[in-house]
């Protein structure tokens, strides 16, 4: 029996901890259930919600919010040396990489304690330290809202580019993703160490034959000390994208602003960290009441509670326009406003 509530609070269905209410609300745990419910035409305009952790909630819901619950981890196939995992969308994404690490398959460790749910890695294509979902991803089962049929969508298909898919852009929200298969590796893992903090996190713990187990433990280690737990402050981890700028602009940028840094992305382009950037203007743990820029990392705006979200969009737009005007860069939002 499929129960629709009515004006129920998402204040614990997001990690903003933000107060709106769904004029309707149903949980799905099944996929029968979720092909059911988008089907009911007494709702014309549904949204679906898993783990909200990628959005900023700035208004009541009017739509039918969907939560999707769908539970369990399955192999799929394996042959001597990578192993095939279907996870369901409804697995929270963090303690999946730990089944993964259970396991000792290979892949995932450098997207460790990444909030969220699986279903909704693929839509931005996480990513984190050197790795990005693409890397480990192979397909995904999607339910088309409309006409209900499911389709299984490869990696091509998917058009996976920095924090984005096919899914945010020509089909945005067309499809619900189901599950998501991964190739992981079993015995001969490909170890990235070589992107942020992993290196000299090892080497404060004395590990100098990591694992990727140990891979993880560093990452975990690193994000705790950056980043705020959800649970504490609420927070959707990092707010923007990290800018993509030509070399050509980086140089002219680099004669006022020496120490800027930098990754390569092409020939002729380099990545910015948007949190240096906003750090830079003078963000970093700045506070508006209940509502601010966190102190350990700039690139994430939390809520110190009872914030709400029109606060925090007004706040990432100071914040946008201020770089701009400093840097003449564009940075944009990495969540989703709702």
């Amino acid at each position: 029996m499929i129960e629709v509530q009515q004006n129920k609070s998402l204040k614990n269905y997001n990690t903003f901890g933000i107060d709106v209410k769904a004029e309707y609300f149903v949980a799905v745990s099944t996929v029968e259930a979720l092909e059911h419910v988008v089907a009911l035409n007494d709702y014309p305009e549904k949204l679906l919600l898993g783990g909200g952790s990628n959005m900023l909630l700035t208004k009541n819901q009017k739509k039918l919010v969907i939560h999707l619950n769908l539970k369990g981890i399955s192999i799929e196939k394996e042959d001597e040396d990578f192993v095939w995992v279907k996870a369901n969308a409804g697995e929270n994404w963090h303690a999946f990489v730990l089944w993964c690490l259970a396991q000792n398959f290979g892949g995932l460790e450098n997207l460790s304690l990444i909030p969220g749910n699986v279903g909704t890695a693929p839509i931005q294509n996480i990513g984190a330290y050197g790795v990005e979902l693409k890397d480990t991803f192979v397909s995904c089962n999607a339910i088309h809202i409309k006409t209900r049929k499911t389709q299984t969508f490869t990696k091509a298909q998917c058009n996976f580019g920095y924090r984005n898919s096919i899914f945010k852009n020509e089909v945005k929200g067309q499809y619900v993703i189901t599950s998501v298969l991964f190739k992981l590796t079993k015995y001969k893992h490909q170890l990235k160490m070589d992107y942020g903090a992993i290196t000299s996190e090892l080497k404060a713990q004395n590990i100098t034959n990591p694992t990727i187990q140990d891979i993880s433990k560093a990452v975990i280690t690193i994000r705790e000390s950056k980043l705020p737990n959800p649970k504490d402050i609420g927070n959707s981890g990092s707010f923007f994208k990290n800018p993509v700028i030509s070399k050509s602009k980086f140089k002219t940028l680099q004669k006022n602003f020496k120490n800027i840094p930098s990754y390569p992305i092409s020939e002729d382009k380099v990545k910015v960290p948007a949190g240096w950037l906003i750090e830079t203007a003078g963000f970093k743990g700045k506070r508006f009441g209940n509502y601010g820029v966190h102190k350990h990392q700039a690139l994430v705006l939390v809520n110190y509670g009872g914030a709400k979200g029109g606060d925090i969009l007004n706040l990432s737009k100071l914040i946008q326009k201020t770089v701009l005007r400093l840097f003449d860069i564009s940075i944009e939002a990495e969540v989703n406003i709702l």
